[in-house]
């Protein structure tokens, strides 16, 4: 994965356009929410015997949690540009996969860790599939050894 020196988290483009929105969304509307939450909570009386004001409180500190950690990821990615260009299956670039074994064609996009979600697509570059595929040519069987033993994988198409 040239391009991702400095040691920070490698994330697509797709992916950093992600971080973004949501940080913007939990910043603005739902911390909107949360101020609204927590005002209401209070006008039901003594704040030291009121559930709500305590669990709006407890689920405002879990909100500015996840903003502290999606800033910080923001801040240590480090965005790689896929090689287009190229006649491989590299990181940011989409494939069509055949799994041999069975007999199955997947349609994955290498991305970093923090963006990968196998339901929808996206490969992590790092798990042992990503790592064995990761540069690998239309058409040349790659061996991997998964926690279920050996399988071969072939990129069939690059898409982009």
């Amino acid at each position: 994965m040239s391009g991702s020196g400095g040691g920070g988290e490698p994330i697509t483009e797709q992916g950093i356009g992600a971080l973004r929105a949501e940080i913007e969304e939990l910043e603005g509307p739902k911390r909107t929410e949360m101020a609204a939450r927590i005002k209401t909570a209070r006008e039901l009386g003594d704040l030291k015997e009121n559930a709500e004001y305590h669990i709006a409180k407890e689920d405002q500190a879990h909100l500015e949690t996840r903003i502290k950690r999606l800033r910080e990821r923001l801040r240590k990615a480090v965005v790689v540009e896929s090689d287009g260009a190229a006649n491989r299956f590299a990181f940011g670039r989409t494939a069509e996969v055949l799994d041999e074994e069975k007999d199955a064609v997947n349609t994955w996009t290498l991305v970093g860790s923090t963006e990968a979600d196998l339901a929808a697509g996206r490969l992590s570059a790092e798990s042992p599939i990503g790592q064995a595929l990761i540069d690998a040519a239309p058409g040349v069987p790659v061996e991997v050894d998964t926690p279920r033993g050996s399988r071969t994988f072939v990129v069939q198409k690059l898409l982009d």
